[in-house]
């Protein structure tokens, strides 16, 4: 098991630049990055990977960025829009090395809205035909998707566990696995522990954040019992703190993040980190 680091917590969008950063998230103690590439074109690939190299650290994960242009059940130039951004991304991650990209692939953030079960249900088969598009893409290249359910403020079409193995089912790809995050497990599952559980060996990421996307163990998220189910089943991938905060004002408002969480930023990195690791 690693542990990583999301850069949304310090810069939004990611550039070349943003691999200053790198010396600080090593000199805490964070072995992987979590890059979120909001547009291929704001990094060269290279660069970022021969940053990674010098500060000894690898790039575990890269963040899809999907708004209203990218949508796997939007329209049909929302489609090729979310399908052609992707594929770019799965080549970037290539010459970055990296195994995995995550996030909610399957629509924008924002949309949530109250559909009948028949339009749904077409929804859901026109993500299920873009997905195993997507995944035969990256079963070519090697590398997995990462699918994360989202909170019902945040999307309407998959906040539960249960929904993700489902659509991981009905895609039928060995690329396609499941990412889990205790800020949206908080809001939609029962219990956390039980959710990672039912997920199992298709559980492919973990994204630790404080149930008010804070620091990870200050807060009221059963942290000893997701522990103890991330062991039952064996997962040895990557944990990674994905928190936000008002100073990365785009992503502040993206979140609703409207007041200051925790005292000071860095304490989201340094803290939540030192109790992961004696925690997980």
């Amino acid at each position: 098991m690693r542990f990583g680091i999301n850069t949304f917590l310090f810069t939004s969008p990611f550039t070349t630049a943003s691999t200053k950063l790198f010396g600080q998230f090593r000199k805490w103690g964070f072995e992987s990055i979590e890059i979120p590439i909001e547009n291929p074109s704001d990094i060269d690939p290279t660069a970022v990977k021969a940053a990674l190299d010098k500060h000894g650290l690898v790039c575990g994960t890269v963040c899809a960025c999907v708004g209203p242009d990218r949508d796997f059940r939007g329209t049909p130039e929302q489609q090729k829009n979310a399908m052609d951004y992707m594929v770019q991304v799965l080549d970037q991650m290539l010459v970055l090395d990296c195994p995995a990209m995550i996030g909610p692939i399957y629509s924008s953030v924002g949309r949530a809205d109250a559909v009948p079960p028949k339009e749904y249900q077409r929804q859901w088969k026109t993500v299920v035909k873009n997905l195993k598009a997507l995944c035969k893409q990256a079963e070519k290249r090697g590398r997995l998707i990462c699918l994360e359910p989202l909170n019902r403020f945040e999307t309407d079409f998959i906040n539960t566990c249960e929904q993700g193995l489902k659509m991981i089912r009905d895609v039928g790809s060995p690329a396609l696995k499941l990412h889990l995050d205790t800020f949206h497990m908080n809001i939609e599952e029962k219990c956390q522990a039980s959710a990672i559980r039912r997920a199992g060996r298709q559980l492919g990421h973990f994204h630790a954040c404080g149930c008010d996307r804070g620091t990870p163990g200050h807060d009221h998220i059963a942290w000893p019992e997701i522990a103890k189910a991330l062991r039952e089943v064996k997962y040895d991938g990557d944990v990674v703190i994905e928190s936000f905060t008002q100073d990365v004002k785009v992503i502040a408002r993206a979140a609703a993040i409207w007041r200051q969480i925790e005292p000071k930023r860095d304490d989201i990195a340094v803290k939540g980190l030192a109790f992961l690791r004696q925690t997980l």
